[in-house]
């Protein structure tokens, strides 16, 4: 199915689509990207922190660790900007932010924020995963924020998923760790605990975990797939 055939009128018909929107001005992710037209943003992840508050972290294309930060934080949403590290030709940055209206309506809505999200020149790549009725309070939602907002795709087949390139073990080990509390924010467990709950060398968990983010990084960052 192309973007442009016409949509089945079912309310309980559940598809995916990719939606292109422009993206509000008075968001920094918007103020950002337009001033920098040619630097690529993938938001990889999404955590709560407090009312409103959400913490991200963002691959972002151009210069060494750190060259955006400065930038990054004189917005008016943006509560904090931590550095992490150089991926490829970015960096990885986590940010702690104001959250944006659309995440007010995905919570009440109880959709999947589905990751990773690809931004560039004041544009965003949204996808849905939703029933009929569902995305149509989206798009109207989008349309009014943006009248030009459209359909890029509409698939069958599921969201892109990161873990089957994981070893058997490997998924072991994330499911674990995350059941624990070690991906969540704040942390609810330290790499000592965790190593000492799985009854493993605290130095072998932590390559263990390395190379899983590393995985699963390489994986977000891989170009989209093409649309059914």
């Amino acid at each position: 199915m192309s973007a442009d055939e016409p949509l089945e009128p079912s309310p309980d018909r559940l598809f995916l689509a990719t939606l292109r929107i422009r993206i509000p001005a008075d968001l920094w992710t918007s103020a950002f990207s337009t001033a920098h037209p040619q630097v690529r943003l993938e938001v990889l992840n999404r955590g709560e922190v407090g009312p409103n508050v959400s913490i991200s972290d963002y691959w972002i294309s151009g210069g060494p660790p750190g060259v955006w930060a400065g930038e990054l934080a004189q917005y008016p949403d943006v509560v904090r900007v931590d550095s992490l590290a150089q991926v490829g030709e970015g960096c990885l940055y986590r940010i702690t932010y104001r959250d944006p209206p659309i995440l007010g309506l995905y919570r009440r809505l109880q959709l999947p924020v589905p990751f990773p999200l690809r931004i560039q020149a004041g544009m965003i790549d949204w996808e849905i995963a939703a029933r009929y009725s569902e995305f149509e309070v989206v798009m109207e939602f989008a349309r009014q924020r943006d009248p030009n907002a459209r359909v890029v795709s509409i698939r069958r087949r599921p969201l892109r998923n990161h873990l089957p390139n994981l070893t058997e073990r490997q998924h072991e080990l994330l499911t674990e760790a995350m059941a624990a509390g070690y991906f969540a924010v704040p942390r609810g467990i330290t790499l000592t605990a965790l190593a000492h709950k799985l009854n493993r060398s605290k130095s072998s968990v932590s390559e263990a975990i390395a190379l899983i983010e590393q995985k699963l990084l390489e994986s977000a960052l891989q170009p989209p797939l093409s649309s059914a």
